[in-house]
């Protein structure tokens, strides 16, 4: 048994599992945190090593996860089950950081869009996961990730890159960043709908991505939402905007032939009848007017903070090849521009959901 196995061991044994552990084994496509899958002679269990560096406030972190799940759980839905430790605690702290969920049993996990029905469950998932923490005081939780959608901030920080220019690179991107520069009044409609309180703080979840969706693996119905890592007060508008993001995309995040990068409106329209149908006895009319724009919003500021960090150096996202961030920001900015353009056909779609 290997050292790092005997460490795996030893922090499963320190959580109130049934029976004997018999099998440790690395699991899922999860960049974050080191997630495994442990078997004892009872049941499976999901075991994770907690980034403590992209997550330096794990106390509270935890904290957020057990209030939203045991909410959840009184609200009838299935969600994540926290597995204490032997002395009680959500998760086992020391040099390391473990945590440790009941494993959900007949299901599965998609990474990309394979078709409509699949991305209309997802919206309607994450629309009843946000319904049903519509009674839960988002105030009370910690920002795991202070300023993660605060656009404006974003901004800020990506002008602050590009006046210092530390690497020269500036002259690489003009065209993409005229069209941040030229877009500044666009990115703070949310933020002020959040200070004025037309936009609801709401309990967010904050990566809405389709594989953190558990789906039955007999009937392809959604099961439970994952990966709470970022569940934090913010905008519905972030949530529904970010799954339209990556979800109404012809093409995949780096694709570096714009010619394959479109904003697929049939996609955006089956999103939406999942999560606008789910949340539409919550929707403040603000909201109903912002949906459009939450999914233009959610590009931008992601395309923005791609060429920040293209300008500084690439030291945030981890990039493959020399010009990575770059390419990604021109998808996110032609996605950004497509939607722009389709702002009365979306509108529309929206409406007719929400009435």
């Amino acid at each position: 048994m290997t050292d790092f196995m005997k460490e795996y061991k030893s922090a499963a044994e320190s959580f109130r599992l049934q029976g004997k552990v018999t099998d440790i084994q690395p699991y899922g496509e999860g960049h974050i945190n080191l997630t495994l899958l442990v078997c004892t002679t009872e049941k499976r269990y999901i075991m994770q090593k907690m980034n403590t560096h992209v997550f330096p406030d794990p106390d509270n972190l935890m904290r957020n996860i057990c209030a939203v799940t045991e909410y959840l759980r009184a609200s009838g839905a299935e969600t994540l089950n926290v597995v204490p430790t032997l002395e009680g605690k959500p998760f086992l702290k020391g040099k390391e950081c473990y945590r440790v969920y009941d494993f959900i049993e007949n299901t599965v996990t998609y990474q990309k869009v394979t078709d409509k029905k699949v991305f209309f469950n997802s919206g309607k998932a994450f629309g009843e996961f946000q319904n049903c923490l519509a009674g839960f005081d988002a105030s009370v939780l910690t920002e795991t990730i202070p300023h993660f959608h605060d656009t404006p901030k974003r901004f800020a920080d990506f002008r602050a890159a590009l006046e210092a220019d530390a690497f020269g690179r500036a002259k690489e991107c003009r065209p993409e960043i005229d069209f941040f520069l030229s877009h500044a009044d666009t990115y703070g409609k949310v933020a002020e709908g959040l200070k004025d309180g037309s936009v609801p703080l709401r309990v967010t979840h904050n990566d809405t991505k389709l594989n953190n969706i558990l789906m039955d693996a007999e009937t392809n119905e959604a099961r439970a939402v994952i990966d709470l890592d970022t569940v934090m007060p913010g905008s519905m508008l972030y949530d529904f905007g970010d799954s339209i993001r990556f979800g109404a995309s012809t093409a995949a995040e780096d694709e570096q032939d714009l010619d394959k990068v479109h904003f697929d409106i049939s996609l955006f329209k089956a999103y939406a009848e999942g999560y606008c149908g789910a949340v539409k006895p919550k929707v403040t009319p603000r909201e109903k007017q912002l949906f459009s724009y939450g999914a233009y919003l959610m590009t931008a500021e992601c395309g923005m903070r791609f060429l920040a960090d293209y300008l500084s150096g690439d030291t945030y996202f981890a990039t493959k090849y020399p010009g990575h961030n770059l390419v990604r920001c021109r998808m996110q900015v032609r996605l950004a521009s497509e939607m722009e353009r389709s702002f009365p056909e979306m509108d529309a779609v929206v409406s007719e959901i929400l009435g």
